[in-house]
């Protein structure tokens, strides 16, 4: 690990010249090796560059003059125009005669390259001044280089004649000299390195008097040299004349560079086109080593002329974000190692640009963040940088070059935070950091982590943010760095939690909050001395985010951290689940919050890897409801539609705490009880209903084991408010798919909102086992009686009597009724009085509301705008409860209507049945006495009627009376119906469908009467079964509930083998076949397995009745 020091006081910003400096000389770069991204073997034209000697000089001649150079430029002003003219053309012979090639075939690309004769590879040619001597043979010029004191065995470095070039050229008077001799120059090889710069170095010496005029000519060389050579592929062999102008560009880009050094205050009114035409040249040139190096270094002294001349400040241009992308280009180039600093330069260079006007946009900023940071985080971790070299033959110091590169990246992120002292421009900085903290690569995270943390330092302890900005992405950022603070890197760790506190401090100094800033102080002593109560850490911080964040941001926090769920590895997983759980346990959500964080939880749910994250944010789903239940309802409701069930994890985690769970479903119904008239609303507006979609999610929940007790205890609101919204979409007239709906087929199809309603109205009995009802309407097919708006109020009251019936919930629904019946809305009155009409039959009524009571109700209806209410309320009215008197009359009615129904002959036998039906039902609690078993064995003869309609209306009517007789009679009643238990069995195979399906309530009533074992299995087979397999049951059932009946059975089956019916005749043929064979065989006692025997029931079929008569007589008389 590379120990980063603490970050660099403000004065320090300036420190980075030293490094800059370094690469200020064109020279920098060449000294050895030089390994860029096109290649990974050192081309011989870096070998040549690599300890130019001369690029000392170059540079320290711009500097302070030494007493010779003095002397040197007072000769050159003494002279006259044709001397310097003599001069330059000698200079430009020799330069030209002993830059001398050879052409060494092509390395590794294939390209034959033309470099300058020398020793050995790297330094450039060296002359001696006294081929210069012998050149001129002028006395005057000979006279002018005397003083020098410079032997003619003294070397003399090739880049001292470029730089007595540009000297003779600055003090020219005449223009057109100057352009003729530097176009010259300018035509000279561009192969090297040295020649590249030291045509440089003299037309920016040049340009120092002549600006306008080398800017002509290096225009002039760009339109007929560099834009003719600039698209040439590096790998077309070229032919030998061209050569020499292939690096022309990278010289042009020098030139430009020097001319900016030179330019001193006449700098700003030229800057925008020198960076135009250096941006332009680099684009349009073929990409290189050596097309990088010269762009850089001119880069490099543009800066420096810039910082330089002190209006710089003051001025705005307009080509530095083109500059900058012309930089990022060669930094994304870079090789995934460190050989050079390169990256360094390139990020220094930008810093100092970004501190020009204007401003930098945000998405030039955002790119240089990007590149910067990705060259930078994707190097090889420290321990493989070495490694990762190429073969060089000086290995550099790579623990430098990173350090170097990482501070260098330090300074241009403190350069932005200090050019804009902001807190959005802190989340700027670190939002451009969020990839590599989500990084898997523990290297990666660990740089991003120790730049954030240098960063944070040098801003609170330097910088005084000068706005009050409170970003709500700062939340999201604090979440990515939470999340590290188990990460398994020490170090990451360590910085993460310390980035935290940072950004505590800085929220806390903003808000000029003095305790909090003690209080955060004690926190980090605190942590020193308890490392090892991690918990204890991490609630502290908890408390201390929640007072510090605006809601904004706290939810951001949130929700990096439920992001945070969704990871494979188990330890951030577990963190991010515990955090939001002390969130939530601290109480800190506020209402405006929960929208977005069920949002978020929601759409991360389905990723969770983990069982036991699931269930700790089910915990946190659960606190988060107790706090804030109506509004997590809502929310809840809106995520998606209930039929899609993702959501019901989140409902289920409402209902782990009772109170809860109540309170939810309250909510529930005050939702479903939402509706709006038609008028306002639109077609389109529809399923988005609130009502609707609390109608799907208590249809969801009655199957929902969890909600079990409290969808039993909550079980008469959610009555009424399924019959009122059945009504209401009736109303909207939203009936689609009704009555479409298969309850057999295995297609799932999303339930249309009338069914959905109606199905919920059925799973409510069903799942709170309150069967009976639930089967009374089912035999009856009474539910279909809903299906429609016409037969509506039909299915109400039969739903209403048979929970009379059977006393299901008749206190809590009658109190709901009540209320329902002072509502203002018609169909609430419409559902109340018909509940209410019906229960006035039960035998407990009067227990729960006194007769006064039930007649005020009565008569508030009878006011009822709506005529239907009014006609139930005077029905109600006069009801044997509210009217006892009726009760002597009602059965001295029946007395005489039972002799003409038992009579020999009787006229209208149906009607007599159809009121003899009315009279029980109106009767209710006060029963018949002893008239019932009198009427119950008459109607068992009529089970056999000839007429349908008559066997239909008997076993009907027979199903009332056996529960009309009261306790008293009880006993014989039970008698009655177990007579009644062979004919009604075989009836189930009536030819008539009416009487098979008022047969299968009666056989039900029955079996319920007697209290059978298996009645809730039965009625399944009754309902839904079919064929031999659910005939087979239903014999079970009968047979095991009835053992030692078996005897009676036999002779009540025995009768109907002369049935003129051959559906009796065979039903009953199949269950003699079933008790053939323990009445035969006694001694083995109770079959153990029924369906043995019924595993073949054709065997039955094959018995006749003279092989069964002779021995049953034998063994039973």
């Amino acid at each position: 690990m590379l120990e980063c020091g603490p970050a660099p006081a403000p004065q320090d910003l300036c420190s980075h010249q030293e490094s800059l400096s370094m690469v200020a000389a064109p020279s920098d770069g060449f000294h050895g090796s030089q390994w860029r991204s096109t290649c990974l073997l050192p081309t011989e034209e870096q070998k040549r560059d690599v300890g130019h000697p001369g690029r000392a000089t170059l540079d320290e001649s711009l500097g302070d003059r030494s007493p010779w150079e003095e002397e040197l430029l007072g000769q050159i002003r003494a002279m006259s125009d044709s001397q310097r003219s003599r001069v330059l053309e000698a200079i430009q012979h020799r330069i030209e005669e002993h830059t001398q090639v050879i052409t060494i075939p092509g390395g590794s690309s294939g390209l034959g390259l033309q470099l300058p004769r020398a020793g050995h590879w790297g330094p450039s040619t060296v002359f001696c001044l006294q081929l210069l001597w012998k050149e001129v043979a002028d006395p005057g010029i000979r006279e002018l280089l005397a003083p020098l004191n410079l032997e003619p065995q003294q070397p003399v470095e090739k880049a001292f004649l470029f730089l007595v070039y540009g000297l003779i050229l600055r003090e020219c008077a005449s223009s057109d000299l100057v352009r003729r001799h530097l176009m010259r120059l300018l035509e000279l090889s561009h192969q090297t390195a040295g020649q590249r710069e030291g045509m440089a170095v003299a037309s920016g010496i040049a340009s120092s008097s002549h600006l306008q005029e080398v800017w002509a000519t290096l225009e002039h060389l760009g339109r007929t040299r560099v834009l003719r050579t600039a698209c040439t592929s590096p790998d077309y062999q070229e032919p030998y004349a061209d050569v020499h102008w292939r690096w022309v560009s990278s010289t042009s880009l020098l030139c430009y560079g020097h001319m900016a050094l030179h330019a001193g205050e006449h700098i700003l009114p030229w800057v925008d086109n020198v960076i135009s035409r250096m941006v332009y040249y680099f684009s349009c040139s073929c990409y290189d080593n050596i097309l990088e190096t010269s762009f850089l270094s001119a880069a490099v002294m543009l800066v420096k002329a810039l910082k330089q001349e002190h209006s710089t400040r003051r001025y705005r241009f307009t080509q530095i974000p083109e500059l900058i992308q012309c930089l990022l280009a060669i930094l994304q180039k870079e090789p995934n190692f460190l050989a050079t600093l390169f990256r360094q330069k390139i990020i220094l260079v930008i810093m100092e640009l970004s501190k020009l006007r204007p401003s930098l946009k945000p998405v030039v900023k955002s790119r240089i963040l990007q590149t910067c940071l990705q060259s930078l985080y994707m190097l090889p971790p420290m321990e493989m940088l070495k490694s990762c070299l190429p073969p060089l033959d000086l290995a550099p110091d790579v623990m430098v070059l990173y350090q170097k590169s990482m501070q260098a990246l330090d300074l241009l992120l403190q350069t932005f935070i200090s050019e804009n002292k902001s807190m959005d421009e802190m989340c700027f900085l670190l939002q451009h950091t969020e990839p590599w903290l989500k990084s898997d690569k523990s290297h990666e995270c660990k740089r991003v982590v120790q730049t954030i943390f240098l960063l944070l330092k040098y801003v609170v302890d330097y910088v005084k943010l000068t706005d009050e900005a409170t970003p709500s992405m700062l939340g999201h950022q604090i979440g990515l760095l939470m999340l590290l603070w188990r990460d398994r890197d020490p170090v990451t760790q360590s910085h993460s939690r310390q980035c935290i506190y940072l950004l505590l401090q800085l929220l806390i100094q903003q808000k000029g909050s003095m305790g909090q800033f003690m209080h955060l102080n004690k926190m980090k002593n605190f942590e020193a001395k308890a490392l090892r109560r991690s918990e204890m850490k991490f609630y502290n911080l908890v408390k201390a985010l929640d007072r510090s964040l605006t809601p904004a941001q706290h939810t951001q926090l949130i929700l990096t951290l439920l992001g945070g769920l969704c990871s494979h590895d188990h330890l951030q997983c577990d963190l991010a689940s515990q955090l939001v759980l002390m969130i939530f346990q601290n109480q800190s959500i506020k209402v405006e919050q929960v929208a977005e964080i069920l949002q978020g939880l929601f759409q991360e749910l389905p990723s969770i890897v983990f069982k036991n994250i699931l269930q700790t944010m089910m915990k946190a789903v659960t606190m988060l409801g107790t706090q804030h239940t109506q509004e997590t309802v809502e929310v809840m409701l809106s995520l998606c539609h209930p039929s899609e069930r993702q959501v019901l994890p989140l409902w289920k985690a409402l209902a782990s705490n009772n109170q809860l769970a109540r309170k939810v479903l309250m909510l529930l119904y005050m939702k479903l009880k939402l509706r709006p008239p038609k008028e306002l609303v639109r077609l389109s507006q529809q399923a988005e209903l609130i009502s609707l979609l609390a109608l799907g999610t208590i249809y969801e929940l009655l199957y929902t084991r969890e909600y079990k007790a409290t969808v039993r205890w909550a079980f008469a609101g959610i009555l009424v408010g399924l019959l009122t919204q059945l009504h209401y979409l009736f109303e909207l007239d939203v009936v689609e798919g009704i009555s479409d709906y298969q309850e057999d087929s295995l297609e799932v199809k999303p339930l249309s909102p009338c069914r959905t309603c109606l199905e919920a109205l059925k799973g409510l009995f069903w799942t709170t086992n309150y069967w009976e009802v639930f089967a009374y309407l089912q035999l009856l097919r009474g539910w279909e009686l809903f299906e429609h708006l016409e037969t509506y109020t039909e299915g109400v009251t039969l739903l209403a009597r048979a929970m009379a019936h059977y006393d299901c919930e008749v206190k809590a629904v009658l109190g709901q009724a009540v209320i329902s019946l002072k509502s203002s809305e018609e169909r609430d009155n419409i559902v109340a009085i018909l509940v209410i009409t019906e229960f006035l039959n039960s035998q407990e009524l009067t227990q729960y509301m006194s007769r006064r009571a039930m007649d005020n109700f009565l008569s508030l209806g009878l006011s009822s705008p709506n005529q239907l209410v009014r006609a139930m309320s005077l029905k109600g009215l006069t009801s044997i409860l509210m009217d006892p008197k009726k009760v002597v009359l009602l059965r001295n009615q029946l007395a005489g209507l039972l002799d003409s129904f038992m009579g020999p002959e009787p006229q209208d036998l149906m009607g007599l049945m159809e009121i003899l039906g009315d009279i029980l039902h109106s009767l209710g609690t006060q029963g018949i006495g002893a008239t019932s078993i009198r009427m119950a064995q008459h109607l068992l003869s009529l089970f056999e009627d000839e007429q349908a309609p008559v066997r239909g209306g008997a076993i009907s009517l027979f199903g009332d009376v056996v529960h009309s007789g009261g306790k008293k009679y009880r006993p014989a009643l039970k008698r009655q119906a177990f007579q009644a238990l062979v004919p009604l069995l075989f009836h189930l195979v009536d030819s008539c469908p009416a009487v098979v399906m008022k047969t299968k309530l009666t056989f039900l009533r029955c079996a319920i009467l007697l209290k059978w074992e298996f009645r809730k299995e039965l009625f399944g087979k009754l309902a839904w079964g079919h064929g031999l397999g659910a005939e087979n049951d239903i014999f079970i059932y009968m047979v095991e509930s009835n053992f030692g009946s078996y005897h009676q059975f036999l002779m009540q089956a025995l009768i109907y083998l002369g049935s003129p019916h051959k559906n009796l005749k065979r039903m009953a043929m199949k269950f003699i076949g079933l008790l053939y064979r323990p009445l035969l065989f006694p001694e083995e006692g109770r079959p153990e397995n029924l369906q043995e025997i019924l595993g073949g029931p054709e065997e039955g079929l094959r018995l006749r009745e003279p092989q069964i008569l002779p021995e049953l007589s034998g063994r039973h008389h």
